[in-house]
C-alpha cells in the first residue's frame, strides 16, 4: 500500500479490496493522517467511530438503509448502533485485526451519503 494518504476527494474514488492473510493493518501515523481527511471520526484504538443524527426515525433508517447497500457495494461492512434519531457508525478490519484502507473509503462514502 502507498504510504501517502489522499485527500477525501480521492478516497471517494477508491473502492474496498479484500485483505487477504498478511495483510498488515495501517500504523498509527497514516490511521492519523486518514482521520485528517474524515472530521468526525475518531481512532479509538481499535476501530474509527462517527455519530450522525437525524431528526426522526424514518430519516435514520433511511441513512441506515443507504449505509447497508454501500457496504453490500463495497463488501465491507461496519458495526451500527441505532437509535430513533442517531446512528453511530464503526469500521474496523476484522480479517486483518486492526484497521484498513477499506476503513476510510468506506467511511468517506458513509460521510456523503450523510451529505446528500
Amino acid at each position: 500500500m502507498d504510504e501517502s494518504v489522499p485527500s477525501k476527494d480521492e478516497i471517494l474514488k477508491k473502492k474496498c479490496v479484500p485483505c487477504e492473510g498478511g495483510t498488515k493493518p495501517l500504523n498509527i501515523v497514516l490511521i492519523k493522517g486518514y482521520l485528517t481527511q474524515l472530521p468526525g471520526w475518531e481512532y479509538t484504538g481499535s476501530e474509527i467511530v462517527k455519530s450522525y443524527s437525524f431528526k426522526n426515525f424514518h430519516e435514520t433508517m433511511g441513512f441506515v438503509n443507504k449505509v447497508a447497500e454501500l457496504s453490500h457495494q463495497e463488501d465491507h461492512h461496519p458495526d451500527l448502533e441505532v437509535s430513533f434519531s442517531a446512528c453511530k457508525v464503526k469500521y474496523h478490519t476484522h480479517a486483518i485485526n486492526g484497521m484498513s484502507q477499506n476503513d476510510f473509503i468506506c467511511a468517506a462514502k458513509v460521510d456523503n451519503i450523510f451529505t446528500l
